[in-house]
């Protein structure tokens, strides 16, 4: 079952973002969706891991909300993905 993280009310109408299940290979990330278009955010990077589509569409609120819940969705992430941690252990 995906995760779901809160936006702002400004951008959560037509903007999301979770952590999808069957996800467990990929690199650690949050997606951004927006309709049928979905961005990956790198939590290792803290950065998107693709150039298309163009990251400069997602709007700045909704970036500055995965700053803010930075640590909520890395706990989230190990929880759902333990055997792929955002932070691998040593």
């Amino acid at each position: 079952m995906p995760t779901e993280f809160e936006l702002p009310a400004s951008v959560a109408a037509h903007w999301k973002l979770r952590i999808r299940d069957k996800e467990r290979v990929e690199p650690p990330h949050v997606s951004v969706l927006h309709g049928p278009r979905c961005w990956r955010w790198g939590l290792r990077e803290r950065a998107f891991l693709d150039r298309e589509p163009p990251p400069r569409r997602v709007p700045a609120e909704v970036i500055n909300a995965i700053e803010a819940a930075y640590d909520d969705i890395c706990a989230a992430w190990d929880r759902t993905y333990p055997h792929n941690p955002v932070r691998p252990k040593e």
